[in-house]
């Protein structure tokens, strides 16, 4: 009998495919399929305080994906646990909130507050900018990855994940930075830096310039990030970017990850994530995997 069950940071999760942070609405959602289907619900970010986001125009499409510049917008933590959360604990699901925020203090206001709620996991977001150093991101630096890493572990009573950027030099340096520093697991790849120009308006498309650049077409640079990572470090893994069918789910768990979001895909079918949860059923069966472990062992290497 075919079992889609994923151990991971000591929780079980009844498959392994989640939402992807930011792509998620609890009052919208819900109106196309009931989340219980899934393993997981990963939250859009979660400040210390209220962030508007950045100005409009701020979504455009592209070839093979799309750019964002939200801006993290969120009502902040204190709403969170007020207004959104108690929605979300009746769904049949685990539930991963991702932090976001601007400096050190910031984050590990949220992972204080949300310690006393039944949030399973919080998925660090460390592709912020840190105003203390300049705007640089945390996620571009080893040396801010790792200290973010271990001063939100600290303080931490659920399992952390980090989101490792994909603009970086060598994404296995940060990832093993932020192992040595106490990650419980790590999620890859986000967004890549895009831009788009409108050619009849003679200026760029997204007001903030430049955004983040999802979808299928980043899907071979988040196989290889994977890839390598896995030989970096022992951390549980999540994996993303560009996923749009139960092939893409595979290829990811064979790439080394334990675990999948879906993000851009839900913006262009409602029901992406059933669909593709559907489509992954039928290929574990078509290829008489009666688990998940049994997958990731038929990797062939030379």
């Amino acid at each position: 009998m075919l079992d889609l069950s994923v151990k991971m940071c000591g929780l079980d999760f009844k498959n392994p495919i989640s939402t992807a942070s930011g792509t998620f609405s609890i009052k919208d959602s819900p109106q196309f399929y009931d989340p219980s289907q899934i393993g997981a619900i990963i939250t859009k970010g979660v400040s210390s305080v209220a962030w508007l986001g950045n100005p409009t125009p701020r979504i455009a499409e592209t070839y093979g994906g799309m750019l964002n510049s939200i801006g993290l917008e969120n009502p902040g933590v204190d709403l969170f646990i007020e207004d959104e959360l108690p929605i979300l604990q009746k769904f049949d699901t685990r539930i991963i909130v991702n932090v976001a925020g601007k400096t050190l203090e910031d984050y590990c206001t949220v992972v204080e507050k949300l310690n006393e709620t039944s949030v399973d996991m919080l998925e660090i977001n460390i592709s912020c900018p840190n105003v203390k150093s300049g705007g640089i991101a945390f996620g571009i630096n080893t040396k801010l990855a790792g200290q973010l890493t271990k001063e939100v572990k600290r303080i931490s009573t659920k399992p952390i994940i980090i989101k490792l950027s994909p603009n970086v030099t060598d994404i296995t340096e940060i990832a093993k930075a932020v192992e040595c520093e106490g990650a419980d697991c790590v999620s890859l790849i986000n967004t890549l830096l895009g831009m788009r120009i409108d050619v009849n308006q003679f200026q760029p498309v997204l007001k903030n310039k430049v955004g983040g650049f999802s979808g299928p077409a980043i899907k071979p640079v988040a196989i290889r990030m994977i890839y390598q990572v896995r030989r970096a470090i022992k951390l549980p893994i999540i994996g993303l970017g560009g996923i749009f069918n139960g092939e893409d789910v595979a290829e990811f768990l064979l790439a080394g990850a334990d675990f999948v979001s879906v993000g851009t895909a839900c913006f262009h079918n409602p029901l992406a994530l059933i669909n593709i949860k559907e489509d992954f059923t039928k290929y574990m069966e078509k290829h008489n995997f009666n688990n998940i472990t049994e997958l990731k062992l038929a990797l062939l290497e030379n």
